[in-house]
């Protein structure tokens, strides 16, 4: 199957989880290629990063290894939109996650958006009913936090980007602080 690779390592502040990659970003080779996706705007707007970054692989390479920030998704499998994917993807990729969550130990479980996070948590055992509270989680993953944020794709729209930079300005303050020397 053609897809995104995890961008991941050991010793990450955080491992975003998205629902599944967009044929868009498989094309490009790279997460939230989608023009109209607003994760670079929100990202670049916020305080996870300390300049914009132009959206691309050498991007998704800065945030892995400069920001500790990486990146992976519930389903690999790339499809036009999320009404293509099965029950049974979400629980096999839920269990995948939950696998490298523990193999990494990142600090922080970012889960981008509440379809992604109602999958994972499901797998868990965890009980997510009605509305999903945006930010921190009560629970851990391994010895890792879980924080959630709306998902930045242009079919979720009810969140404007200033809310979304809020989030990510949010998670910032929630993640652990950049180490700069293990950087430069």
């Amino acid at each position: 199957m053609n897809t995104l690779p995890d961008a991941i390592r050991e010793g990450l502040r955080a491992i975003a989880v998205g629902i599944n990659p967009s044929l868009p970003s498989v094309r490009a080779g790279y997460c939230f290629a989608n023009p109209r996706n607003r994760f670079w705007p929100a990202l670049n707007a916020s305080r996870l990063v300390d300049a914009p970054l132009e959206p691309g692989p050498d991007a998704i390479r800065a945030l892995v290894e400069h920001y500790g920030i990486g990146f992976t998704d519930i389903v690999k499998r790339p499809t036009a939109g999320i009404a293509e994917l099965r029950a049974h993807e979400y629980r096999e990729g839920a269990s995948r996650i939950e696998g490298l969550v523990v193999r990494l130990a990142p600090a922080v479980v970012w889960f981008q958006g509440a379809q992604a996070w109602r999958a994972f948590a499901r797998h868990m055992g965890w009980a997510v009913a009605g509305r999903v509270a945006w930010g921190p989680q009560p629970w851990t993953a391994g010895r890792s936090r879980v924080f959630v944020t709306p998902n930045p794709s242009p079919a979720n729209a009810a969140y404007s980007l200033p809310v979304l930079v809020q989030w990510f300005d949010a998670l910032a303050e929630f993640l652990p602080p950049l180490d700069r020397r293990a950087v430069e």
